[in-house]
């Protein structure tokens, strides 16, 4: 029997709600679109609005550093903190037979990143106050959580790329990279550890909430203004490194004038890397998580070529490190695009077909998660489509083993020009659309 929002979720949370004071009806559930790895439901009470934060089963739970009574006790310390975190008014309860989570009080404004990204930059030195905040909580009522050493950690992300396979060559051209550049240890402070565009609420073009503490642990604080001005959570403000809303140097300045350590560079550059070494493993281990039957939405397997994102941003962070000639050496053509045929439609034409009469028949009657899922569906298509169409292959373990075993790197000659034609045209396959792939194919090409 398919999933009733108004009779297997209103129903059960009255009685959530009842507990925390709350007797209005509860009404409307939804799901919001967002929420890659646990589910949200905005729903009312009343007058009022509030999510539930909600994990469906165990097995969505395993392998997370942090159960969902953890995440809410951070929610609560952040917001008693003077974070702009959400209040955490209730949570639940295995007998009201609705999974694990927790109930927040709805805030102001959304999270959509094109709505919080058109806002004055000012938001980004917004931004910056609350992370020194984050980072200024006391950790002493949260001694569950990790502490992330930069040493530890490379060697983490080492062993998940072995599980993910263990060749491909960018990644670990990255992994290589974090090996030779360790920093120093910081000393702890709380870290969001997922502190990016699309995880904060804005309203009238201020912060108005930190969202999605799933992440949180003791480390380095400049790993969360490194994470957040990745390329990918800049959703095509490239111009602007800092969150997308304003430059570096002055989302620094605002942290630092808030209580926040001094900026170091270095530590920034290598904390840069190490997030792009992990949310590129992040993506292939979606497809891991697709296969086990645990989730078996959609959205996993496209997320799970997004691995290709990261890898031409890697480049573009480690380049710099190569000899002028390997930086300027000519890349190889590009091959050629399948010419058009005369007569059966191709299976790449099947799915364009597919993907056209899903567009003018089936996304005017969907709303919400729902219309989300649809484009979801479509670019899973397109990947299909562009892959038969003639997409490179990602494995080279011999080459990886080399760049591993320190037998191959940025000085090898014609390497660099060899990981910047494969990044080109496998991110040309997967996500064509990428906003930085313009960008790079003309600076490199």
């Amino acid at each position: 029997m398919a999933f009733d929002p108004q009779h297997d979720l209103a129903r059960p949370l009255g009685a959530v709600m009842a507990r925390a004071g709350v007797t209005a009806p509860v009404t409307n559930p939804r799901r919001l679109s967002g929420g890659a790895n646990l589910e949200s439901w905005l729903f009312d009470c009343g007058d009022e609005a509030f999510v539930l934060r909600r994990a469906p089963s165990e097995e969505w739970l395993a392998g997370r550093s942090l159960t969902m009574e953890a995440e809410a006790a951070i929610v609560r310390h952040a917001h008693d903190g003077g974070v702009p975190a959400p209040e955490v008014v209730a949570e639940l309860r295995p007998d009201d037979g609705i999974g694990k989570g927790f109930v927040m009080r709805c805030l102001p404004g959304t999270a959509d990143p094109e709505v919080t990204l058109s806002s004055p930059p000012s938001l980004g030195e917004e931004l910056a106050v609350a992370m020194a905040r984050i980072h200024a909580l006391d950790p002493a009522p949260l001694p569950f959580l990790n502490v992330l050493e930069p040493a530890e950690g490379v060697e983490g992300l080492y062993r998940q790329f072995l599980d993910a396979g263990g060749d491909r060559p960018i990644i670990a051209l990255g992994l290589a990279w974090l090996r030779a550049n360790l920093p120093p240890k910081a000393a702890p402070k709380v870290v969001h550890g997922d502190l990016r565009i699309g995880n904060v609420m804005s309203h009238e073009g201020h912060l108005s909430g930190v969202l999605d503490w799933e992440l949180t642990h003791l480390g380095d604080g400049h790993e969360d203004l490194a994470y957040g001005c990745m390329t990918v959570w800049r959703f095509g403000r490239l111009d602007k490194l800092g969150f997308g809303l304003t430059d570096i140097d002055t989302m620094a300045r605002a942290y630092e004038a808030a209580g926040g350590e001094a900026f170091d560079p270095v530590r920034f550059r290598f904390w840069l890397v190490y997030r792009t070494v992990w949310w590129s493993l992040g993506c292939l281990g979606m497809g891991k998580t697709w296969r086990s039957g645990v989730d078996r939405q959609i959205e996993r397997v496209v997320v799970g070529r997004r691995t290709s994102e990261q890898e031409l941003d890697l480049l573009r962070l480690l380049e710099g490190d190569a000899p002028e000639a390997e930086r300027t050496r000519k890349l190889a053509p590009a091959a050629a695009a399948p010419a058009a045929g005369d007569g059966e439609p191709s299976a790449s034409e099947i799915l364009t077909a597919i993907s056209e009469w899903l567009a003018s028949t089936v996304k005017d009657k969907l709303a919400g998660r729902e219309r989300f899922e649809l484009a979801v569906a479509q670019n899973a298509l397109g990947i299909v489509r562009r892959q038969i169409e003639g997409r490179p292959p990602t494995s080279d373990r011999a080459l990886t083993e080399d760049i591993l075993a320190g037998r191959a790197g940025l000085a090898t000659p014609g390497l660099l020009a060899d990981l910047r034609r494969r990044a080109l045209d496998t991110l040309s396959a997967d996500m064509p659309k990428y906003p930085a792939l313009a960008q790079v194919r003309g600076l490199w090409e």
